[in-house]
C-alpha cells in the first residue's frame, strides 16, 4: 500500500528521504528558501516543490493525504537564540497545526530542537496537545538522539507525533539501534584521503569519535563555520578546524588541521553522497545544518507507516505450515 505524505519547512529533503525510504510518497513540499528548493528539484525532479511561505499556503487541496510531516523553524526554541517561543515571529507550529486541520491526515510528525522541551515551554507544548487533541489526535513528545540511529552526530532532536486513535493502537516509538555509530574518522577517512593527504590515517586514529551537533543553519549567522566556541572545541578535539569549511580535501602535502567541506558536513548528517546540495558553500552548508537526519526520519517514519497500514488493515497474511 502506498502512504501519501506532504512536508512543510522542507529543507534540504534530511526528513522527506527518510521519510520516502520509509514508504511515504510526497504529494507536496513547502518551503521558503530558494537554494533549498533548488536542492530538492535536482536530486528529485518528480516531487512537487512548493516555494513559498507556509503562512499563504493552502493545503485543502490535499485533504486526505495520510501524513502531515515538518521541520519548524527552530530559533524561537533554541538555546543559541531568545527562546521567545509563541512570541516569535518565526513561529510556525501555528501554521502546522491549521496545515493539520485543512489535511486531516492520518499522521503528524513535527521536530525541532531540545530546547523545546525546557520548563519555559511546557504550557506551550500542552497548548499545541490540547489544540491537537480537539482536532480528534492522540499526540506525544520524544527526544531521539541521531547517533542512536547510527548518525556519527550527537544530535538530539525533539520529535512530536499525533495519530488518529486508529492508528495509535498500533504505534510506537523506534528502539535505539544495539550498536555504536561509526566515528568521525571511519565516516569521513575516504573523503578526507581523497586527495591524497598523506596525513589522511593518523588524522582517522585522532577522529575516533562521533562529532557534536552540526550548527550554523541560521541565515543570521556569519558563514559557514561549525558553531560557538564551545563547537569548535569539540570538532577540534577530533582534529577538524571548525572556524570555517574547505572548499576541496587536503592535498597531498597539506600540514595542519584539516576543515570539513560540505559534502563531509551532508555525510555526518546522514545524506547519501549521491544527494546533490544547490548553491555554493555558504547556502549549501546552511541547508546541512538545518537538516533532520534521514536515519532519523526513516526510524520514525517506519513505526508511523507500520501504524497506519495495521489500522487499515493491510497486514500480510501468514504463509500456512
Amino acid at each position: 500500500m502506498t502512504l501519501t505524505a506532504i512536508e512543510l519547512c522542507a529543507g534540504a529533503g534530511g526528513q522527506a528521504l527518510g521519510l520516502e525510504r520509509a514508504g511515504f510518497s510526497h504529494e507536496a513540499l513547502v518551503e521558503l528558501d530558494p537554494w533549498a528548493c533548488a536542492t530538492l528539484r535536482l536530486n528529485r525532479p518528480d516531487w512537487n516543490v512548493i516555494e513559498g511561505d507556509l503562512r499563504v499556503f493552502d493545503a485543502v487541496p490535499y485533504r486526505g493525504v495520510d501524513l502531515v510531516a515538518g521541520g519548524v523553524p527552530c530559533p524561537p526554541f533554541s538555546k543559541a537564540g531568545q527562546q521567545l517561543g509563541a512570541d516569535d515571529e518565526r513561529d510556525l507550529f501555528p501554521e502546522a497545526l491549521r496545515v493539520v486541520e485543512e489535511v486531516r491526515p492520518m499522521a503528524v510528525m513535527l521536530e525541532n530542537v531540545r530546547g523545546l522541551l525546557d520548563p519555559v515551554f511546557s504550557a506551550y507544548r500542552a497548548q499545541l496537545q490540547a489544540r491537537l487533541k480537539n482536532l480528534g489526535y492522540w499526540s506525544s513528545w520524544n527526544l531521539l538522539n541521531a547517533a542512536d540511529f547510527g548518525v556519527p552526530q550527537l544530535r538530539p532532536r525533539v520529535n512530536l507525533v499525533a495519530l488518529r486513535p486508529e492508528v495509535a493502537e498500533f504505534f510506537c516509538w523506534p528502539a535505539p539501534q544495539q550498536t555504536l555509530p561509526p566515528t568521525v574518522g571511519d565516516v569521513l577517512f575516504d573523503l578526507m584521503s581523497g586527495a591524497g593527504w598523506a596525513g589522511a590515517s593518523a588524522w582517522r586514529l585522532r577522529a575516533n569519535n562521533i562529532g557534536p551537533t552540526l550548527v550554523g543553519g541560521s541565515k543570521k549567522h556569519g558563514g559557514p563555520d561549525l558553531g560557538p566556541s564551545r563547537a569548535r572545541a569539540a570538532w577540534a578535539a577530533l582534529g577538524v578546524d571548525g572556524a570555517g569549511l574547505a572548499d576541496a580535501p587536503p592535498a597531498a602535502d597539506f600540514d595542519g588541521v584539516p576543515r570539513l567541506t560540505v559534502r563531509m558536513a551532508a555525510r555526518i548528517q546522514g545524506f547519501p553522497d549521491q544527494w546533490q546540495i544547490a548553491g555554493r558553500k555558504t547556502a549549501a552548508y546552511r541547508q546541512v545544518g538545518n537538516a533532520f537526519p534521514a536515519p532519523v526520519a526513516y526510524a520514525v517514519g517506519s513505526q508511523i507507516a507500520h501504524a497506519i497500514r495495521m489500522a487499515k488493515g493491510d497486514v500480510p497474511l501468514r504463509r500456512a505450515a
